[in-house]
């Protein structure tokens, strides 16, 4: 196993359960204690975990929050509802861009009861589920990939939006704060704001743990999205000083 491989199972191993000391990762990756300790300390450099007194915390930062295998399991049921309701906004025929989310990327074994589709992403997790299934057009959309986000990012994919025009955006965002959309990467974000451009319309799939958060990088307001969609979790109050404040807001139940 390679340094990069190892540190991205120890990353997941310490995600899996929350804190994991030194010598547990030791009998748990069978190596020694400096090997350990190189690859907790790089990781740590990245802001992907945080280190304690021997042992490894997996207590969130903005860097480990955007990890895909972490976003992965957070709020799962409310991100199969949010995608269950964004299946409603869809109609056959019609090209559809998802973004890297894993809110989004609920929405993949859904997507052939609306077939025939044409499906842009520039998610490879999504692409994989979607790459073999009947009357769905897939566009896999290029750039640099990211191992954080599972994705392709960058310049080149900022350029290849700029070259399309689709029927419906469907997307997510990092933190709401008051009506900002907020998410940490940059270049997350200029990708996010092209695929915005290219889009007819525009529905933001946010779960409620997210609202009262904050991000480095404004991505849009929440009033420019044609739809917002999130869980019942959010406060009645949250909820009414935005559909206030002009967004049009759907709540959608968990189930």
């Amino acid at each position: 196993m390679n340094a990069d491989n190892r540190r991205q199972d120890i990353a997941d191993y310490v995600i899996q359960h929350g804190e994991a000391r030194i010598d547990e990762l030791v009998t748990a990756f069978g190596v020694s204690r400096m090997t350990i300790h190189r690859h907790v300390d790089e990781l740590a450099r990245q802001g992907v975990l945080r280190k304690l007194h021997g042992a490894v915390s997996a207590q969130p930062s903005g860097v480990y929050e955007s990890l895909f295998r972490f976003r992965e399991t957070h709020a799962a049921a409310a991100k199969r509802a949010l995608a269950r309701a964004a299946l409603a906004e869809i109609e056959p025929g019609q090209v559809v861009l998802l973004d890297d989310s894993t809110t989004a990327n609920a929405l993949g074994p859904l997507l052939p009861q609306v077939a025939p589709l044409t499906v842009v992403t520039n998610s490879l997790s999504l692409a994989e589920q979607l790459v073999d299934k009947d009357e769905l057009k897939l566009i896999l959309l290029g750039g640099e990939y990211h191992p954080t986000y599972n994705a392709f990012i960058g310049h080149i994919c900022e350029n290849a939006l700029q070259k399309i025009r689709v029927n419906l955006l469907i997307c997510s965002a990092s933190a709401i704060d008051k009506t900002a959309t907020l998410i940490q990467d940059p270049q997350v974000v200029r990708v996010k704001q092209a695929m915005a451009a290219a889009a007819s319309r525009s529905v933001l799939l946010i779960d409620s743990s997210k609202f009262g958060k904050v991000a480095l990088h404004l991505f849009a307001d929440l009033t420019d999205f044609d739809l917002v969609l999130s869980d019942d979790g959010l406060p009645d109050e949250v909820a009414g000083s935005l559909k206030a404040a002009g967004v049009n807001l759907k709540i959608v139940p968990v189930q």
